[in-house]
């Protein structure tokens, strides 16, 4: 009984979220609330309740994140000032890109997304010289480098943004409409959740193995840019003109990218395992974080992916409603979806009901990452069905 009330008497004296608070999150806050409110009242003539709902839902939820984890409040506002800085440069000329120094070589969107893409594979590689040198200055680097590759994507994105209504109010419309756009999206989410759990966990030993799927993402975005000249702004066809797009794109891709940071902890896992079974004094043994670790992190990272997969899933079964008139069609990519989230319901029923863990879960994260990209992008060049908008 003594140990219980001791438990309970140290659980009491933990600090609540607001009792964390610091003056600089109150300010945070304000500034979100502040710039929320600039962006209703400049652009309300332009929105409807739903966008008026979808900016402040927005809105609240940074506040959240600025508030749980501590760097999104600097990375927030240096990309903030960045795209700021862009759309003063802009005004009302696209054709400035083209001329102006500032635009032309670091925050028109394509400049940016270059520098995004050579930034990554960049920290790709210094990520793994960190690991087997040992070197906290060079891990340092990886960190820092990732970190300018994610603002400057994402300041690429919401310049996009405004790049494509200064093309035309009817061609205006948030960055997440094709492949080109989305995979931009899965890198960036990727990066974040990877740089999450790097600060909480205070390792930068599974850097190099993220990053690996951030990279194959970025090279798919080279060829789709310079071979199929994919990264022109586009108008957006009927089917995506809806408000449903600005919430469940977004929602899918924090889904895709926890199963990208799964599956590679996944990767460094089954190292891991091997090196101890194989040369247990070895220098794989030595360098990777530890077995539990690594497990805990792909439990986590599955869990928020799934999460937000149901939450994006649910979200287009009711976008399939008002568009197509039934909330399943089994259309191809909707079978897929549902194949994706039968996949990683059982893995975490299979880890919470029967404790499974090790090995055999660590192969069905790698697998599962291999099934969720053919429902993202295998159906799109293979299959046709509703969704087939989004072919290569």
């Amino acid at each position: 009984m003594a140990v219980t009330r001791e438990a309970m008497l140290e659980s009491w004296e933990q600090p609540t979220l607001w009792q964390r608070l610091t003056m600089w999150d109150v300010l945070w806050a304000l500034l979100v609330v502040g710039g929320s409110g600039y962006a209703w009242w400049f652009y309300q003539a332009q929105m409807d309740g739903y966008e008026v709902a979808i900016l402040f839902g927005s809105a609240l939820a940074l506040i959240a994140w600025g508030w749980y984890w501590k760097p999104a409040q600097m990375f927030a506002l240096i990309v903030a000032l960045l795209t700021l800085l862009a759309l003063w440069r802009y005004g009302t000329d696209y054709e400035l890109r083209k001329s102006a120094f500032l635009l032309k070589y670091f925050l028109e969107s394509q400049a940016a997304f270059m520098w995004m893409s050579a930034l990554y594979v960049l920290a790709t590689v210094v990520y793994f010289a960190a690991l087997f040198s040992r070197s906290e200055f060079v891990g340092k680097t990886a960190t820092a480098l990732t970190w300018s590759a994610t603002v400057l994507g994402m300041t690429g994105l919401l310049v996009r943004w405004r790049e494509s209504y200064l093309l035309g109010a009817d061609i205006g419309h948030i960055p997440v409409s094709n492949l080109y756009e989305v995979f931009i999206l899965f890198a960036l989410i990727t990066a974040l959740l990877y740089l999450f759990y790097e600060d909480r966990h205070r390792t930068r030993a599974l850097g190099g193995f993220a990053l690996l799927a951030i990279s194959g993402a970025v090279a798919f975005l080279l060829w789709y840019t310079f071979d199929r000249e994919a990264h022109h702004i586009q108008p957006l066809i009927p089917a995506l003109q809806s408000y449903w797009m600005k919430i469940h794109v977004p929602a899918n891709f924090i889904g895709y990218g926890a199963f990208a940071l799964a599956a590679m902890a996944g990767v460094a896992y089954l190292l891991r395992q091997r090196a101890e079974t194989r040369r247990p004094d070895g220098l794989l043994a030595a360098v990777l974080p530890a077995l539990e670790l690594l497990d805990d992190v792909m439990y986590k990272a599955i869990a928020l992916g799934f999460a937000a997969f149901t939450i994006a899933t649910i979200l287009g079964a009711l976008w399939a409603a008002e568009a197509w008139g039934g909330y399943w069609s089994w259309d191809p990519k909707e079978t897929w979806a549902l194949i994706v989230w039968l996949n990683y319901a059982a893995w975490l029923h299979l880890r919470l009901t029967k404790g499974w863990r090790g090995v055999p879960m660590a192969w069905w994260a790698v697998i599962g990452l291999l099934v969720t990209l053919f429902a993202f992008l295998g159906v799109n060049m293979f299959l046709s069905g509703l969704h087939s908008y989004g072919t290569l």
